[in-house]
């Protein structure tokens, strides 16, 4: 029997070798994995003429809150989700129950994933009012509208100190997983600082994050590229999106 076998079967497959643009942005590489950051839905919100400091750290999910949560669990079911991580408050870590769950996963509690702490070093069993008075805390509003900078809060964690905390809690949350899709479920203010530090801003808030929206960043190759912000259109179809 004569050998009907082409020579050019054998021959190698000239392969494209990533671009310089390929590579600044991770795209058609292999190796490169996703990190998705999920916003907690939206919180209860305590009763703001009786409740104390105390009441606005942890609030749970809202109703609608834990609509959105399913919306964005159910969005995210058919990925490929190697690992969910949650900040140790109950808003983000209900979000990210709600996702982890589709996958067969227990969520990963990282503390250091937690909101700003505004007005941590004020008595938390009163009002911030009650302490620096009705004009000062106008006085602080008015300011971080000027600046979007969790440094015009008196009284607060400083906005390196948080940006810190968040740049080490997201990145320990890569490491592990080369190549792979993972979820970090927490906060506005933890999406921003981790984004700003990427981007190089001097603002702690650039952009409003919607109540359950998804942020994707690529990493790889010691790169991080950010590919989509305030992902929300399964959101909007079920008539769910709240800032």
């Amino acid at each position: 029997m004569s050998d009907t076998t082409d020579p050019a079967d054998d021959a190698p497959v000239n392969v494209r070798a990533p671009s310089p643009i390929d590579r600044a942005f991770l795209t058609g590489q292999d190796n490169v994995g996703t990190l998705l950051l999920v916003r907690h839905g939206q919180q209860q919100w305590p009763d703001p003429d009786t409740s104390v400091s105390a009441d606005w750290v942890d609030p749970p999910l809202s109703e609608l809150g834990h609509r959105q949560a399913e919306c964005v669990g159910q969005y995210l079911a058919d990925r490929p989700i190697s690992a969910v991580y949650s900040s140790n408050l109950s808003r983000a870590n209900e979000t990210g129950r709600a996702i982890a769950r589709h996958h067969g996963l227990e969520v990963e509690v990282i503390e250091a994933l937690s909101e700003i702490h505004l007005y941590r070093d004020l008595p938390q069993d009163q009002k911030a009012v009650e302490t620096l008075g009705q004009k000062a805390m106008e006085g602080v509003w008015e300011r971080f509208v000027q600046t979007q900078r969790w440094d015009a809060y008196p009284y607060t964690e400083r906005s390196e100190d948080f940006r810190r905390r968040v740049g080490w809690a997201v990145e320990s949350t890569i490491v592990s997983h080369p190549g792979e899709t993972i979820v970090v479920a927490c906060h506005g203010g933890v999406i921003n600082a981790y984004l700003a530090e990427l981007l190089g801003l001097g603002v702690d808030m650039f952009f409003r994050p919607f109540h359950a929206s998804i942020h994707r960043v690529l990493f790889g190759h010691g790169k991080r590229v950010i590919e989509t912000l305030n992902e929300e259109s399964y959101l909007a179809a079920n008539g769910l999106l709240t800032h």
